[in-house]
């Protein structure tokens, strides 16, 4: 039976017919699903074959798009697989390459690799056979300098082969960790023009994929002129391919050649620049198309290997042209393949699409800093018609966002969007009419926010400080489903002189694109159209978070997922804003029951998906022993539909009643909450600690020195007493809107209207003052403090 199993794959592959049912009389169970296998593979090895020249090439058009890719070449520099200080390899960041690569491979993708680093390699081993062999002759002559040379008497073929046959061991290795094979494949120049030999490496290759083999390709330098050869790399297509002028241009003929999807050339620079990246005004190119050509100035090669900047475009351009998607990166960066096929602004992205051409979202965070120093030096007068118009054209333009908004609608509905998230999406006349009477509060307000004296001292004779208002600078607003918060945000914005950046969530973007326009036009009499701008859905949220030399303040408005999620990418920008919205009422054993009801209905009922909804009633245990409160409480509640759970200690003393809630530090976000009981006022005080989320917490009470401790210690954002938990916002603050609520503790707490949006900085005015003046007795200390008026 063993000889009969090792033919199987041979009478396969020339045709022969086997049934299954044969071998299982034979009296191997499992023979014949081994024999379907390898049929299925020999079916598979052929389609392979006939895929690489039938397989219909079109580029991908957006970076989303690029997770589709199925078939993948992968070309490492010299400078990616060598150490910075040129000795040895990098051992950590090609470890990190290879799992990656494993990892696509083991889901199902056709993996090729194209490496250099063979002459590197083999030049640091051969250097060190060589300082060996000079040792006896620098000791028998301290004179002779030879060391200090070494390195360039190396013969770069020798190298090649010497170190070729090291890396691949290295990479033998490294893939073994994962149980997958890799086979090597040295070509040559004319290996891609001679037919016979062309035809017969593509077969080996595409039988190399079909068997799961990576195939890991290098030029055989050892038997061709050193790649640093000066020679011309032609495009123009006349031949069947490219000259092999470095790994580049081989990578490129190799996935032309082979169809595949995504070429991913790997580099020690971050992508292609509009100039060399050292010098002033280099812009990172994010993508890529023909008409971009010119606009590149080129610098120098690579210190390591031989293709420069130029070089990577050209090859990277001749396989677009061929139907290959390419990206260039630097292959030094942390997890630069995943992050690529995830659709993350990574390295530069060759397309033939125009439609990512539109302004990076760099460039839009600068132009919202220029737009928001315009803004800042414009009149407080300005700033607020500004406003008043954006109010007035979400009146007189209704229509047309309540059209957009029905498309947003419709599309959500469809897609099965929960009924909250579908309430917050909708847009209404009223909510649109109430959206204007909030923008020209605003409006009203913002003659007094920037430029605001809020310090003045005279320090010295002639010498006066100033601690002035001024803007944060560039905001970024990541919100989801609720367009109504765009014109609130940007509104806000105008006011404060801040630059704006929105993310909406994708289920919006019509109503966004429409509002956008309201804005951008209420702009633009101003000369700052720029300073506030929509960033589209394509942009990542984890590129936008990276930006820290871009933006300045990050607000998150939605789900604790959202914010949680943000709070934690967002390593070196600052985050304003809350994860949870955990509010508490109390029911203070004092307290008018009546007003009890009132109060606990509508921080409950009146909009319970919003994170100012009371999650955990709190009652005095004095109020339980009739049961007659807590009765009506129920009943309300459960008019209203609200499903309530117990807490550890209200479960111990009913019978029977509402469940046990799984936990106390819960936000429902829904018709549901949880009831608790306290011994007393501090005990009340003690649980919002414990399972708070420093939002709101309330106090329902007739004994006024109970309300006023309880708003001392409870060390929330919103503390009230008396009033519904609901009044936490914005609007109902007076603030006209709201960027968001937040929760730390830092300048800004509880609804973030424009105050929150600003900072503060030094002027000082002197004569001819200077600090030696002070120390030498020539001048004097005053530090008289002046009316700020």
């Amino acid at each position: 039976m063993s000889y009969l199993r090792a033919a199987i794959p041979w009478l396969v592959r020339y045709g022969a017919v086997l049934p299954k049912r044969h071998f299982s009389v034979v009296g191997s169970p499992s023979l014949g699903s081994y024999l379907v296998q390898q049929a299925n593979k020999a079916k598979n090895v052929n389609r392979t074959l006939h895929g690489l020249h039938e397989r219909k090439q079109t580029t991908f058009g957006e970076r989303s798009e690029l997770k589709n890719a199925r078939r993948l070449v992968v070309k490492l520099g010299s400078a990616v697989i060598t150490r910075e200080d040129e000795h040895g390899l990098a051992l950590g960041r090609l470890a990190s390459i290879v799992e990656q690569v494993a990892e696509y491979h083991v889901e199902g993708r056709e993996c090729i690799m194209v490496t250099s680093g063979a002459v590197a390699f083999g030049k640091q081993k051969l250097t060190q056979e060589l300082l060996m062999s000079l040792s006896m002759r620098e000791t028998l002559s301290p004179t002779d300098h030879t060391r200090q040379d070494a390195g360039t008497m190396v013969e770069p073929r020798a190298a090649a082969a010497v170190g070729q046959s090291g890396l691949m061991s290295l990479y033998d290795a490294m893939f073994a960790q994962y149980g997958i094979k890799i086979a090597q494949v040295l070509v040559t120049e004319p290996d891609f023009y001679n037919e016979e030999t062309r035809k017969h490496l593509f077969s080996t290759l595409s039988e190399l994929i079909s068997l799961n083999i990576v195939p890991i390709i290098n030029t055989n330098d050892a038997v061709v002129p050193p790649m640093f050869v000066n020679q011309e790399l032609s495009a123009t297509g006349k031949k069947r391919g490219i000259r092999i002028k470095d790994n580049d241009s081989l990578a490129a003929l190799l996935a032309a050649e082979i169809h595949a999807d995504l070429l991913i050339l790997m580099s020690d620079v971050d992508g292609i620049y509009n100039k060399p990246p050292w010098e002033d005004g280099a812009r990172l190119m994010h993508t890529y198309t023909h008409s971009d050509k010119d606009l590149i100035k080129f610098g120098e090669k690579s210190k390591v290997g031989t293709g420069g900047m130029n070089a990577k475009v050209m090859a990277a351009t001749w396989a677009l042209d061929r139907g290959v998607s390419v990206v260039i990166c630097n292959g030094m960066q942390d997890k630069a393949i995943k992050n690529i096929l995830t659709g993350r602004k990574v390295g530069t992205f060759f397309t033939e699409s125009t439609s990512e051409k539109a302004a990076p979202v760099d460039q839009l965070a600068e132009n919202a800093r220029s737009g928001s120093r315009v803004l800042q030096n414009l009149s407080a007068s300005e700033r607020a018609q500004a406003v008043n118009t954006l109010a007035e054209l979400l009146i007189s333009r209704q229509p047309y966002i309540l059209e957009a908004n029905a498309k947003d609608l419709e599309e959500a509905k469809k897609s099965g969007l929960a009924k909250p998230l579908l309430s917050r999406l909708s847009l209404t006349g009223p909510k649109l009419q109430s959206l204007a009477t909030g923008l020209k509060q605003i409006a009203e307000d913002s003659h007094r926010n920037v430029g605001r004296v809020l310090k003045r001292t005279k320090l010295a004779e002639g010498l006066e400080l100033k601690q002035v208002t001024v803007p944060i600078g560039v905001l970024l607003v990541i919100f989801e489903s609720r367009p109504d918060s765009l014109p609130q945000v940007a509104a806000l914005a105008m006011a404060s002189g801040n630059g704006l950046l929105l993310k909406g969530g994708k289920e919006a973007a019509h109503s966004n694109r429409a509002l956008m326009e309201l804005v951008k036009e209420s702009l633009a009499p101003t000369g700052a159209a720029n300073a506030i701008s929509l960033v589209s859905t394509r942009e990542e949220i984890s590129d936008l978070l990276s930006m820290d030399e871009h933006i300045d303040l990050i607000i998150p408005r939605g789900s604790s997922e959202l914010v949680r999620s943000i709070q934690q990418k967002a390593q070196h920008i600052p985050v304003m804003g809350h994860a949870e919205g955990i509010c508490h009422v109390y029911v203070d054993r004092e307290a008018d029951l009546d007003k009890a009801l009132k109060i606990i209905r509508d921080s409950k009922c009146d909009y319970p998906a919003a994170c100012n909804a009371m999650e955990t009633l709190l009652i005095h245990e004095e109020l339980m022993k009739d049961g007659a409160f807590f009765t009506d409480v129920c009943n309300m509640l459960k008019r209203e539909g609200v499903k309530i759970n117990s807490g550890p200690k209200l479960s111990q003393t009913l019978t029977f009643g509402p469940p046990q809630a799984k936990s106390l530090k819960f936000e429902y976000g829904a018709l549901e909450c949880s009831i608790e009981t306290v011994k007393d006022l501090e005990e009340a005080i003690q649980h919002v600690h414990t399972y708070g989320s420093g939002h709101t917490d309330v106090i329902v009470t007739e004994n006024a020195n109970a309300a006023k401790y309880f708003q001392s210690n409870v060390d929330s954002a919103c503390v009230f007493h008396n009033a519904s938990s609901r009044f936490a916002d914005g609007f109902r603050f007076g603030l006209g809107a709201e960027v968001g609520i937040s929760t730390a503790r830092i300048h800004a707490r509880g609804p973030v209207g424009v105050e929150g949006l600003l900072t503060t900085k030094w002027i000082l005015s002197g004569v001819d003052h200077t600090a030696s003046e002070f120390t030498d007795g020539t001048r004097a200390w005053v530090h008289q403090a002046l009316p700020t008026e």
